[in-house]
């Protein structure tokens, strides 16, 4: 190791580790190179193509991109679709509502039509008072009556018609034959209505009946205030309708 030459001692080192060292990791390196090129010769001999793949990556990441545009594409127009859909069915109800409101309407101008057409026939001569479209229904509260009629007047409507009518109910009480005023009808509230019109007028007037009395017929007695018309008394079968 240590050795004389010319008087000054020198140092001999040992280089061989070092060495030894840097082959092994030269032969590890060629290993493995020489392991990744059987590996890539032995996907080639099995029919990889490495570089086929990567075209054909290269296409799917394309695909994959077209689809997920037509999928926002499609979500939008789903959107718009739903939006329009709200919009359409609010429509519908509304055109809906608006269409029975209509028909509401139509039906109550053929009706008044119907009205205006028997009271102010041209050939119409006689001047009088008659009852029309009397229906009886039950009322909210046990033993209660609402009788709903229109009071209208035949000939010309010159002038306003107006007077008083009452109400009577003829049936029976036990065994025995009765008939009740309307003061007793309307648990003497009132003993007449009024009426005032020129052409019609609607009437829906409840009524009390007492539970031991079994109605018949309604009698309705209309009274007009001119002298040149004259009294009207028509009576009516007693049927409740159901609402």
């Amino acid at each position: 190791m240590f050795g004389k030459k010319g008087g000054t001692p020198q140092v001999v080192r040992a280089r061989a580790p070092a060495l030894r060292t840097a082959l092994l990791i030269a032969a590890l390196l060629v290993a493995l190179f020489a392991l990744y090129v059987v590996y890539e010769l032995g996907r080639y001999n099995a029919g990889y193509d490495r570089q086929a793949v990567a075209q054909q990556r290269t296409e799917f990441e394309v695909r994959i991109e077209q689809l997920e545009k037509e999928n926002r594409e499609m979500r939008t127009q789903m959107a718009e679709l739903d939006t329009f859909r709200v919009g359409r069915a609010q429509e519908q109800a509304e055109v809906a509502r608006a269409m029975g409101e209509l028909q509401a309407q139509v039906a109550r101008e053929s009706q008044e039509l119907a009205f205006y057409r028997g009271v102010v026939a041209q050939g119409a001569t006689s001047i009088g008072l008659k009852i029309e479209q009397l229906r009886i229904t039950a009322g909210t509260a046990p033993y209660t009556y609402l009788v709903h009629f229109s009071l209208m007047r035949s000939g010309r409507a010159d002038a306003e018609a107006a007077g008083t009518l009452t109400l009577s109910l003829d049936g029976t009480a036990g065994t025995e034959a009765k008939s009740l005023d309307f003061y007793v009808l309307s648990d003497g509230r009132t003993r007449e209505l009024r009426y005032a019109f020129r052409y019609f007028q609607d009437f829906d007037q409840e009524i009390a009946v007492p539970p031991s009395f079994k109605p018949e017929q309604l009698q309705i007695e209309v009274r007009s205030g001119r002298k040149d018309v004259a009294a009207l008394s028509q009576s009516f079968l007693w049927t409740v309708e159901s609402q």
